[in-house]
């Protein structure tokens, strides 16, 4: 498995994890309320920064431990890169008219908000899956 793989997989990982931890947390706030009413600001913040940060610095423990390969990029890997971010960009771009939708009809923030969340998070994990369907099976 290459040094990119491993960061795709990673990417996978946070991407299913954290999304699904700020679920766990936002529903468990929730007891029999409305879920438009419950404050989802700070915990939709820090699951944004908890995927920065978990990605970072998993990216810098995978570096750690397989040095050799770190920094090692192939015509491969740039192709697969370039395939998978652009699957990405149209899951998200797609997507992204959920939000905008909800905004335009001037429905609460907290579904405009939890929508555009719920496009990066599927727009991650597609890009994800292509990558690694393209390193598993190739183009």
């Amino acid at each position: 498995m290459s040094f990119e793989e491993r960061r795709v997989w990673i990417h996978l990982l946070v991407a299913v994890l954290v999304p699904a931890a700020y679920l766990v947390v936002l529903l468990s706030g929730a007891g029999g309320a409305d879920v438009s009413d419950l404050p989802y600001q700070r915990p939709l913040l820090t699951a944004v920064g908890a995927s920065l940060l978990a990605t970072i610095a998993l990216n810098m423990v995978a570096a750690a431990l397989w040095p050799e390969n770190a920094h090692r990029k192939d015509q491969r890997d740039r192709e697969i890169e370039r395939r998978g971010e652009y699957v990405g960009f149209v899951v998200m771009s797609v997507l992204t008219v959920a939000p905008f939708g909800l905004a335009l009809l001037e429905q609460p923030h907290f579904w405009i908000a939890n929508t555009l969340y719920l496009a990066y998070v599927l727009a991650a994990i597609a890009s994800s899956s292509v990558k690694l369907t393209a390193y598993r099976r190739g183009f």
